[in-house]
């Protein structure tokens, strides 16, 4: 029967009609896009911005996103990439955080903005339901070892708490307040590229632009020990849905 509405769907006139001016809207958009980025120039930081903003022409309030390629061996676990860094205006997007904590830190971490805190009970319900409806996780040392019954969990989804992304403390409250402030983790992906949101298209430039410089710096003192001469090789600037434009600091 869905087979059939489906069929019938995809030769109704209307239908066929409203997907090409889709399209055809879509393609206009992403044509007009293009012709304003050279692609073979490689811009000044605050111009690649200035450009990413005037392509973004969604309906929304998209995000601009910067993306580096590191000269990494990706399979090298000693050439792994991870860091921490502070955006000084934040990136825009308010973040869910999970706090793992005992019953004596629960009040604080609630009243510093956590969206939920709890102990070993907390861990039950995620280990039951395997839900994670929240973006951040940070905990007391005392329940890391508890958090092994769903590290699994935690893990495959990019939230387990970790001393070295300043996720795990005994200051709970300062930890969920510098997240919501606009801490934010990075690390490679499978390729050794490097991605990161540093703000609204909404944002001032000169805001975007301090955002960059924090995160090209942390990423450069991130650099592996073993990776011997140049670490980046690339970096690249958009907005959501837009096209890459080439810079460099």
């Amino acid at each position: 029967m869905w087979e059939t509405c489906f069929q019938i769907k995809h030769h109704d006139p209307d239908f066929v009609g409203t997907r090409r001016k889709i399209m055809t809207k879509l393609a206009k958009r992403v044509k007009a896009n293009n012709e304003l980025v050279d692609a073979a120039k490689v811009y000044g930081a605050a111009e690649a911005i200035e450009l990413a903003k005037k392509t973004a022409n969604t309906k929304f309030v998209g995000s601009i996103e910067v993306h580096i390629r590191t000269l990494i061996d990706a399979k090298k676990t000693d050439q792994s990439v991870r860091g921490t860094v502070s955006l000084p205006h934040g990136t825009g997007k308010s973040k869910r955080v999970a706090a793992f904590v005992t019953e004596a830190k629960e009040k604080e971490a609630k009243d510093a903005g956590a969206f939920v805190a709890g102990g070993e009970e907390l861990i039950k319900t995620i280990k039951e339901s395997e839900k994670t409806d929240f973006d951040v996780a940070v905990a007391e040392p005392a329940l890391m070892p508890k958090l092994a019954q769903i590290a699994k969990i935690l893990g495959t989804r990019g939230l387990m708490p970790n001393p070295k992304t300043g996720t795990v403390g005994q200051n709970i409250g300062e930890l969920i307040k510098e997240i919501a402030g606009g801490k934010v983790n990075f690390k490679n992906d499978d390729s050794g590229n490097v991605h990161q949101i540093i703000g609204k298209t909404n944002f001032e430039t000169a805001k975007l632009v301090e955002n960059l410089k924090s995160f090209y710096q942390a990423l450069s003192q991130s650099k592996p020990i073993t990776v011997k001469g140049q670490f980046v090789a690339s970096m690249t600037v958009n907005s959501t849905m837009g096209p890459g434009i080439k810079f460099k600091m």
